[in-house]
């Protein structure tokens, strides 16, 4: 898989650069990946990162994924990686070690304003706005994470479970309103990411 080099500074592109071009989404800006001790942040060209999110270090985001504005990915103790057409949404926190690493599986949803810290995400989950979940967490396959639940460390969610409260239990299974969601997030983003990479433009005087 083809990844860009890291790019520091944050500067604007020429007027309509941001198009897909041979499945390669181009974008309107350049985004602030940081190396770390040598490792440096590997990005599929075909996904797309806000240019307020900020990577560090041994990251790597796959073809047709997304991260949201605000967002901070930081391997520094350890790799994260987010799987081809996950999403990494506004203001989340993505840290933790290298056992497990931290990794957001194919398909899969970080909401708005989440703690992500040394888990694995399974394929097509749903971590709610606000969750939490820490260390050696292990959320299932099409699993959703309540909005506002902290998920202890350790704690397996199996596959398409809901987990919910403080700390975190298992509900029940994946159904109704929360099932529709766990199963149309991965395609709505994928759509609004390449909205996202088309038509952003900095205010005239914002920079």
């Amino acid at each position: 898989m083809a990844m860009v080099s890291p790019v520091i500074p944050l500067r604007r592109a020429a007027p309509g650069a941001a198009r897909r071009l041979s499945g390669r989404l181009v974008h309107h800006w350049r985004v602030p990946l940081f190396e770390f001790e040598g490792r440096a942040p590997k990005v599929s060209p075909e996904a797309w990162i806000a240019p307020t999110a900020t990577l560090v270090g041994d990251v790597l985001v796959e073809a047709e994924a997304s991260v949201w504005y605000g967002a901070v990915l930081r391997a520094d103790f350890g790799p994260i990686v987010v799987r081809r057409g996950a999403n990494v949404q506004d203001g989340s926190v993505l840290h933790g070690g290298a056992d497990p690493v931290t990794e957001v599986g194919e398909g899969a949803t970080i909401g708005h304003l989440c703690v992500v810290h040394g888990v694995v995400i399974g394929a097509e989950a749903l971590v709610g706005n606000g969750a939490t979940v820490l260390d050696g967490a292990v959320v299932g396959s099409r699993a959703l994470i309540a909005a506002g639940a902290t998920v202890p460390p350790g704690m397996t969610v199996p596959d398409g479970m809901v987990a919910a409260g403080v700390p975190a239990r298992v509900m029940g299974e994946v159904r109704g309103g929360a099932k529709q969601w766990v199963d149309t997030n991965p395609g709505l983003y994928r759509a609004l990411a390449r909205r996202h990479a088309a038509g952003v433009r900095l205010v005239p005087g914002g920079d």
